[in-house]
């Protein structure tokens, strides 16, 4: 075993950091804008819980109609111009949602949307892992945190365009627009040059050994990459909560206003920007295991307790614990997933990404049928037990990384 002096990024790696940073701004920016409309939409479109549960399931139900697609999109396209593309495609989506006069409309635009995200989202990771190979180091969970500043900037434009008395087709048609000049700003400094280039030095080498390598998965990589799948899944299920749920839960059942209502998902994103931006660090010096199971018992700690004693500080500081918790589990999943040995070089980075959707597909109508028989106070419960779920099979991640 030899060790590597770092690697020092030239001028260029710099600016496609930057440039993926923007395309994960504008991913997270974007669909936080139509989430504090969801009340709004639901009145107006008369949904019951039920009915809103499934709509809203349109969005993951598209991502997983088109997950498989994303590779070809990044082999025809390139990584970069695959996300931008998803990206503008994904501000159309969701401005027509916003627009919908019925049901089927809206959850067709929806699954539009869902679609083209998961384009971009796949496509942004795999250019950032990219970025990462050049720089030499592990730079993912900035990347994931910038998501999350995303995040709370658009679910502060939906506030403040509520608060303002904004149409919602005029909020997400300027929302549209910003974010996609954004994007295309950004994809004249991404990387240029084909997907499956070595790194300098190091990468060169590795990415030859692994080249070399059977590509034929063993039963125990079999194994970790489902138990993988679940742990990210984990995280996308406490995600979706804070972004189809929370909002509701806080005026509808706790009778607070819709402004104030936002602050659910802006805690849990903020949080989770918070956690995401520590990350790296946690992980160099406690492992990524030990990291995914403290955060589960955060998320499962304080979210119960939220639930157990309701009141609308309290909620609001539950769903920044449950953020806080699952900041590093996607990350995660998708670091070791492409690291897998067996598997071709971003194979497991796609059945992660792809798969762990599955979370958002199934949660939105298992909850709303939960709400409906129970309350949504009950049907919130899925936000501690993803944090048992992450803590029971964060054994699958490596307790530290050489």
């Amino acid at each position: 075993m030899t060790v590597d002096a770092p690697i020092r990024p030239v001028q260029a790696d710099r600016q496609a950091r930057v440039a993926v940073a923007v395309l994960f701004f504008t991913n997270g920016a974007l669909f936080a804008n139509l989430l504090p409309r969801y009340p709004q939409i639901k009145a107006d479109l008369e949904m019951t819980n039920a009915v809103y549960g499934l709509a809203v399931a349109a969005f993951p139900a598209g991502a997983i109609a088109a997950g498989l697609a994303a590779g070809a999109a990044i082999r025809r396209l390139g990584s970069a111009r695959a996300a931008v593309l998803g990206t503008v495609l994904t501000g159309a989506g969701i401005l027509a949602a916003g627009l919908a006069d019925s049901v089927a409309l809206f959850a067709g635009a929806l699954f539009l949307a869902g679609a083209m995200d998961s384009v971009t989202d796949v496509a942004q990771n795999a250019h950032g892992l990219r970025v990462q190979r050049r720089y030499g180091r592990s730079i993912i969970n900035s990347f994931h945190a910038i998501w999350s500043i995303g995040a709370v900037t658009g679910g502060c434009m939906a506030a403040a365009a509520i608060a303002l008395g904004l149409s919602t087709g005029g909020h997400l048609a300027v929302s549209a627009v910003v974010f996609a000049v954004a994007a295309c700003v950004a994809l004249r400094f991404c990387l240029s040059g084909p997907e499956g280039e070595p790194a300098p030095e190091r990468d060169a080498e590795d990415g030859a050994e692994r080249r070399a390598a059977p590509t034929v998965a063993g039963r125990r990589t079999v194994y970790v990459l489902a138990a993988l799948v679940l742990i990210a899944t984990a995280g996308t299920l406490v995600e979706d909560a804070g972004s189809s749920w929370a909002t509701l839960y806080l005026s509808g059942s706790l009778h607070t206003s819709v402004t104030l209502a936002a602050f659910g998902y802006i805690a849990l994103v903020g949080a989770q920007f918070i956690g995401r931006v520590m990350g790296d660090r946690l992980v160099d010096r406690f492992g990524q295991r030990t990291v995914a199971r403290a955060g589960g018992l955060v998320t499962a700690a304080g979210m119960g307790l939220a639930l157990a004693v309701p009141t609308v500080p309290g909620t609001v500081l539950g769903f920044a614990a449950a953020g806080f918790g699952v900041a590093t589990l996607v990350p995660a999943a998708m670091h070791e997933a492409d690291e897998l040995p067996g598997l071709r070089p971003g194979t497991g980075l796609a059945v992660v990404s792809w798969l762990m959707r599955l979370g958002f597909l199934a949660s939105p109508p298992v909850v709303g049928l939960v709400t409906d028989a129970a309350g949504l106070r009950v049907g919130l419960l899925v936000v501690p037990l993803a944090g048992l779920l992450a803590f029971l099979l964060a054994g699958a991640l490596r307790s530290r990384h050489p």
